[in-house]
């Protein structure tokens, strides 16, 4: 068997499971998720972080001046100090945060989806105070991105639920 063939066939091997399981891509033809791009409106932003979420979520599902749904949230963040040396400074900062969201239909205020999602990044402070200052916002910038994605992912997953499509 050729190394051609030998690829033809693991990759229709890999897809037969899909197929049997009645998978369909989320944003395809007749998909559960295909209502949500471009129809969903995000509660402004009050600081930095939800500056930094609002943008990660209208990157991933558009922006609306006629929305279909909105979506509201409400963050929390703490900040850890791990790394310890001897004289009691503190080298390393895990940054968790969390985010309660929920979804609502604007023609009847219905709530469609709610939760809550969770995540941590960190960061070094071994640095200069402007590298460490530096290091710290790009943490939470990526935190908020992470937990952007994980509502994206979570609302794409219970779209077939509340009718998404």
């Amino acid at each position: 068997m050729s190394s051609s063939d030998r690829r033809h066939f693991l990759f229709l091997a890999a897809a037969l499971p899909l197929a049997a399981c009645g998978f369909r891509p989320a944003y395809g033809p007749g998909g559960p998720a295909r209502g949500l791009l471009d129809q969903v409106t995000i509660d402004a932003p009050v600081d930095r972080n939800g500056f930094d979420l609002v943008e990660r979520l209208e990157e991933r599902l558009g922006r609306t001046k006629a929305p279909a749904y909105t979506l509201g949230y409400r963050i929390e963040t703490t900040e850890v100090g791990l790394g310890i040396t001897p004289d009691d400074t503190t080298t390393r900062y895990n940054v968790n945060g969390s985010v309660a969201f929920e979804l609502r239909e604007v023609a009847t205020g219905r709530d469609l989806s709610s939760g809550k999602v969770a995540t941590f990044t960190a960061y070094s402070a071994t640095g200069t105070v402007v590298a460490t200052e530096s290091a710290r916002a790009d943490a939470y910038r990526r935190l908020m991105r992470l937990l952007a994605d994980q509502i994206v992912t979570r609302l794409l997953a219970t779209s077939a639920e509340w009718g998404g499509a």
